[in-house]
C-alpha cells in the first residue's frame, strides 16, 4: 500500500510521492518562544515526530527542518510585560521547549534555524517581492504584500479575495490596499529590535520568516510543509503568496495540519484559565503517557484533554507495559503484523489503528515474533514499550484489593466478589495466592 496523506491544499487524501526518490524534505513551523510549551505544542511536536520516524521506517532519507521564532510581536510584548531583555526571555523559553520535547520522546530537528539568524535572507526576499510589484510602502509603518496581485491567494484555506474585500471595513487612516494585506518589513518603534534595510531600520514581519528559511535551507518546492490547523490562515496562506510570488515556484507539494487540543471539550486558552503546560502534566504523568494520549487520537481530529481521559490513558499504557515486560525474544519478526502496522500508518498516519495492531499481536496466543515486532514498531511510536522499569499499580486499586481481602477474611464473599468485579472493570485482575492477593493488568 502507498503512503497516503491528507493534503490541505487539495482537500483530499493523496498518494505521497517525494520529489526525489526516497529523499524527503520537511519543513514544520516551530514554536514562538514567548512562553513555556503547552499541550498544543506537545501535540504538534509528537505528530510530526511520528511522521518523520515513519518515513524513515519506510526507508526514506528525511531532512527535517523546524524553526524557532525568536522575534515577533508576542515576544516583544511579553518582554515588556516582564520587564526583561528579549534575548534572555527567548533563550530561557527555548531551553524549556527543548527539555520538555525531549521528555515526550521528540527528536531534535536536523536543522533548527532561528528567525534572527536569517534577517539578510528575509530582506532579500522582500526586495524580490518589491521588484515583482507585489510589495508597497506605507509611510511610518512598513512594507506590505498586496494580496490582490497574487491570483491564487486563498487556495490553501479556501478564502476568496472578493469575500475578504466584501467583509472589510478599512478605516480612512488605514492605508492598506486590502484588509488582508500583511506586513513584510515593519519599521521599528522606540525600544524595539531593529536592523538596517533599504527601506529604513526595522524588523521582519512574522510570515516572511518561514518563507525565507525554508527556501534557503531546503530549496523549493518542499515535499511537506506542516503545522497546526490554526496556522492555515493567515500564516501558511501568506507564506504561499510571498514565496510563490517571489521565487516563481510552488512552495510545497503537500500540506499537513494537526488538529487542536481542547480541555474538557473547551478550546484551550490562557484567557479561560484552562491552559495546560507540558511541565505541569509531567509532574503527574510520564512523557510516554502524554505521547500515548496524543497518538490515541487521529492527528487531524480535535483532541480532548481531561483528568479522567489521562487516567484512562495511564492505565491502558501501564497494562501495555506490563504485558510487554513479560515477552521473550524469539529473534523473529512477525511480517503479518508489520504489514498491518504499515496499512494503518499508510492510511494518513492512523496511529489509533496502529496502537490496536499492537494489542491484537499481544492478544494473539499463536503469534510469534512479538518482542522484535513491537521493538520495530516502537521505533516510530516512541512509547519505550520494551524499556525495563517497574510499573506501579494505582493506589485506588491497591486500596480496593485490601478491602476485598478484608471481606474475604470476614467470609463476606458477596462483597468480596463485587469488589473483584469492580477491579476488573478498571482494567486489572486479582489472583489469590498462598502469599496473598496479586494484582496485574488485564490483557
Amino acid at each position: 500500500m502507498t503512503f497516503k496523506i491528507y493534503n490541505t491544499l487539495s482537500k483530499k487524501l493523496e498518494n505521497f510521492k517525494p520529489i526525489e526518490k526516497e529523499k524527503v524534505k520537511i519543513y514544520v513551523c516551530g514554536p514562538t518562544v514567548n512562553d513555556v510549551p503547552h499541550l498544543g505544542h506537545a501535540r504538534q511536536q509528537i505528530t510530526f515526530d511520528i511522521l518523520r520516524k515513519y518515513l524513515e521506517f519506510c526507508g526514506n532519507d528525511v531532512t527535517f527542518v523546524s524553526n524557532i521564532t525568536d522575534l515577533d510581536d508576542k515576544i516583544i510584548n511579553k518582554a515588556k510585560e516582564l520587564k526583561t531583555d528579549i534575548k534572555n526571555l527567548t533563550e530561557k523559553n527555548l531551553k524549556a521547549h527543548t527539555e520538555d520535547y525531549e521528555k515526550i520522546g521528540v527528536r531534535k530537528p536536523d536543522i533548527q534555524p532561528k528567525a534572527t539568524e536569517y534577517i539578510k535572507e528575509m530582506i532579500d526576499l522582500v526586495k524580490k517581492l518589491e521588484e515583482e510589484k507585489y510589495a508597497y510602502l506605507i509611510n511610518n509603518d512598513g512594507i506590505y504584500f498586496d494580496i490582490s496581485k497574487f491570483k491564487d491567494y486563498g487556495k490553501l484555506s479556501g478564502q476568496k479575495i472578493k469575500d475578504l474585500k466584501a467583509g472589510a471595513r478599512i478605516k480612512i487612516k488605514d492605508k492598506k490596499r486590502n484588509k488582508e494585506d500583511f506586513v513584510l518589513w515593519k519599521f521599528s518603534k522606540v525600544g524595539e529590535p531593529k536592523w538596517k534595510s533599504p527601506w529604513g531600520e526595522g524588523r521582519p514581519g512574522w510570515h516572511i520568516e518561514c518563507s525565507a528559511m525554508s527556501a534557503n535551507i531546503l530549496g523549493l518546492p518542499l515535499d511537506i510543509h506542516g503545522g497546526g490547523q490554526d496556522l492555515i490562515f493567515p500564516h501558511h496562506e501568506d507564506e504561499i503568496a510571498q514565496s510563490e510570488a517571489a521565487y516563481g515556484k510552488k512552495l510545497s507539494n503537500y500540506w499537513m495540519h494537526n488538529g487542536m487540543v481542547n480541555i474538557d471539550n473547551i478550546k484551550m486558552s490562557k484567557s479561560l484559565g484552562n491552559f495546560k503546560t507540558i511541565k505541569d502534566i509531567l509532574t503527574k504523568y510520564s512523557g510516554e503517557i502524554i505521547r500515548y494520549f496524543v497518538i490515541s487520537g487521529h492527528y487531524r481530529k480535535p483532541l480532548d484533554f481531561s483528568k479522567e481521559t489521562l487516567e484512562n490513558i495511564k492505565n491502558s499504557y501501564n497494562r501495555l507495559k506490563n504485558i510487554t515486560s513479560k515477552l521473550k525474544d524469539d529473534k523473529k519478526i512477525n511480517k503479518n503484523y508489520i504489514n498491518k502496522f504499515k496499512e494503518a500508518m499508510d492510511d494518513d498516519l492512523n496511529t489509533p489503528k496502529a496502537l490496536s495492531v499492537i494489542w491484537q499481536l499481544l492478544r494473539n496466543t499463536d503469534a510469534n515474533g512479538k518482542y522484535q515486532t513491537i521493538k520495530k514498531i516502537d521505533t516510530v511510536l516512541g512509547l519505550n514499550l520494551l524499556k525495563k522499569e517497574n510499573v506501579s499499580i494505582p493506589r485506588d486499586i491497591q486500596k480496593l484489593a485490601l478491602e476485598r481481602e478484608k471481606s474475604r477474611k470476614q467470609k463476606d464473599f458477596e462483597k468480596s466478589d463485587k469488589i473483584r468485579k469492580d477491579i476488573e472493570k478498571r482494567g486489572y485482575i486479582i489472583d489469590d495466592t498462598p502469599n496473598g492477593p496479586k494484582i496485574s493488568f488485564k490483557t
